[in-house]
C-alpha cells in the first residue's frame, strides 16, 4: 500500500510537470518494492523513473530504467504465458485420460457385443458380419476424433508460442522507439540549423562575389574569388552531409515507429503490382533514359490475406527500389548487350504466401549477405543509402509472423523471398 501511494504521488507530480518531486516519489516506491519484492510495483516504479528521467533529458538513466522495465515486464509476461501453457497441458492430459476411460468403456461395451455376436452367430453368419462392421466403424470414428483433437491442441500451442514471441518483439520495439524518438528529435533541431545556415552562407558568398569583390584590384580580386569559391564548396559539402544525417535520423524514427494500423484482408497480387508500377514510375521520373524489362508472375489462386497493407507496401517498395538500383548500376558498367530485368512473382504454398523479387543486377558478395538486415549497413555509395530499408523490412515481416530470405551471386543478380502467413 505504501509503494502504491508513492507511485500515485509520482504520477500526480509527473502530470503536473513537477519532475523533481515525481522522481523522489518514484525512487521511494522503487526502494520499498525492491525490499519487499513487489514485482508489479517494481515494474511501475521502473516505468515512472524511465519517463521522468526522459522528461529531465537524462537519457542515460532513462535508457537504464527503460531496459529494467522491459526486462521485468518480459519476465512477468513469460510467467503468465508459462501458467497458461501449464493449464493448457493439464487440460490436455485430463482430456487424454478421459479419452482412455472412454476407450475402456467402449471396450467393455465391445465385449458385451462380442458375446451377443457369438450367440447370434450360431443362428446367422450375416448378423455376425454386420456386427463386426459396426464395431470397426465405431473404433475408426473414435480414432479419427482423438487424432483431430491432438492436432488441434498442438496447433493451439504453436499459435500461443508464436503470439508470445510477436508480443515480446512488439513491446521491445515500442520501448526502443520511445527512447529513440526523444533522441532523434533532439538531434533534428541542430541539424536543421546546420542545413539552413549552410544554404544561407552559400547564397551570401555568391552575393559577395558578385558585389564587393568586384571593387578590389585584379590581384586581390583573383585571390578573394578563390577563397570565396573554396568556402562555398565547403559549405555545400556541409549541407550535403547535413542532409544525409537528417535522412539517417528520419530513418531511425521510422525504423522504431510502432504501426497503429490493423491487419485487414488484402489482395497481395494487386498490392505487389501497384507498388511495382509506382517504384518504376518514380525511377523513370528521375531519368527517362532508363529501360528495364519488368515481368510479373502472379498466382491467381491466392485469396485475400490478413496483413497491414501500409507496412507490407513499404517492404515491397524498398525491395523494388533496391532491384532497380542494382540493374541500373550494372547497366552503367556493362556492354550494350546487357538487358536489365526485374521479375516479381507470387505463389501459394499450403497456408503461406511467397513473394519473390528477382533481378539480374550487380548482386552481392557472399561475405556480406549475413549483414544486409543489420541497421545502417548498406552496399550503396556514401550519400545514396541510409542502411535502414532492409532492417525495417525485416522487422515488419517478423511482426507479421513471416520471414524474409535472400539468394545472391556477385555480378549475376539477387533474389529476395518474402513468406507471409495467410492469417
Amino acid at each position: 500500500d505504501i509503494a502504491q501511494s508513492y507511485l500515485g504521488l509520482g504520477n500526480m507530480y509527473y502530470k503536473k510537470s513537477d519532475y523533481r518531486q515525481a522522481l523522489i516519489a518514484y525512487e521511494n516506491a522503487h526502494a520499498i518494492a525492491q525490499n519487499v519484492d513487489l514485482k508489479k510495483e517494481l515494474k511501475e516504479s521502473y516505468e515512472g523513473l524511465a519517463i521522468t528521467y526522459a522528461a529531465l533529458k537524462d537519457f542515460n538513466n532513462a535508457f537504464k530504467y527503460q531496459s529494467l522495465f522491459t526486462n521485468i515486464k518480459d519476465t512477468l509476461y513469460n510467467l503468465e504465458i508459462a501458467d497458461k501453457i501449464n493449464t493448457l497441458q493439464t487440460n490436455f492430459e485430463i482430456q487424454k485420460k478421459q479419452a482412455e476411460i472412454d476407450i475402456l468403456t467402449k471396450d467393455q461395451a465391445l465385449q458385451k457385443l462380442e458375446l451377443q455376436r457369438q450367440k447370434f452367430a450360431r443362428n446367422t453368419l450375416g448378423a455376425g458380419l454386420l456386427l463386426v462392421f459396426i464395431v470397426t466403424f465405431l473404433l475408426f470414428t473414435l480414432y479419427r476424433k482423438v487424432g483431430r483433437r491432438t492436432v488441434q491442441l498442438r496447433r493451439s500451442l504453436e499459435d500461443l508460442k508464436s503470439a508470445q514471441a510477436q508480443l515480446i518483439q512488439s513491446e521491445k520495439m515500442a520501448s526502443l522507439g520511445a527512447l529513440t524518438a526523444g533522441i532523434g528529435h533532439e538531434i533534428q533541431n541542430p541539424l536543421n540549423f546546420v542545413n539552413n545556415f549552410s544554404e544561407v552562407n552559400v547564397e551570401l558568398l555568391h552575393e559577395l562575389e558578385e558585389g564587393p569583390l568586384k571593387k578590389l584590384s585584379e590581384a586581390d580580386k583573383t585571390q578573394a574569388v578563390e577563397i570565396v569559391s573554396d568556402i562555398a564548396r565547403n559549405m555545400e559539402k556541409i549541407n550535403l552531409h547535413g542532409k544525409r544525417a537528417d535522412a539517417i535520423v528520419k530513418g531511425m524514427l521510422q525504423h522504431t515507429r510502432v504501426s497503429t494500423s490493423k491487419k485487414e484482408p488484402t489482395d497481395i497480387n494487386t498490392l505487389a503490382g501497384e507498388y511495382l508500377r509506382l517504384s518504376y514510375q518514380g525511377l523513370r521520373a528521375k531519368d527517362d533514359s532508363i529501360n528495364i524489362n519488368i515481368q510479373t508472375i502472379f498466382d491467381l489462386s491466392i485469396k485475400a490475406i490478413e496483413i497491414i497493407p501500409q507496412d507490407i507496401s513499404r517492404v515491397l517498395l524498398n525491395l523494388y527500389n533496391n532491384a532497380f538500383y542494382a540493374v541500373n548500376d550494372k547497366a552503367k558498367q556493362s556492354p550494350e548487350l546487357y538487358q536489365p530485368s526485374v521479375i516479381v512473382s507470387t505463389k501459394k504454398i499450403k497456408d503461406k504466401v511467397e513473394i519473390t523479387v528477382t533481378d539480374n543486377g550487380i548482386g552481392m558478395p557472399s561475405g556480406i549477405v549475413n549483414k544486409i538486415f543489420q541497421p545502417f549497413f548498406t552496399t550503396k555509395p556514401a550519400g545514396q543509402g541510409t542502411g535502414l530499408g532492409l532492417s525495417l523490412s525485416y522487422d515488419i515481416i517478423k511482426a507479421h509472423g513471416g520471414e524474409i530470405k535472400v539468394n545472391t551471386t556477385e555480378d549475376k543478380g539477387t533474389e529476395f523471398i518474402v513468406v507471409l502467413p495467410e492469417k
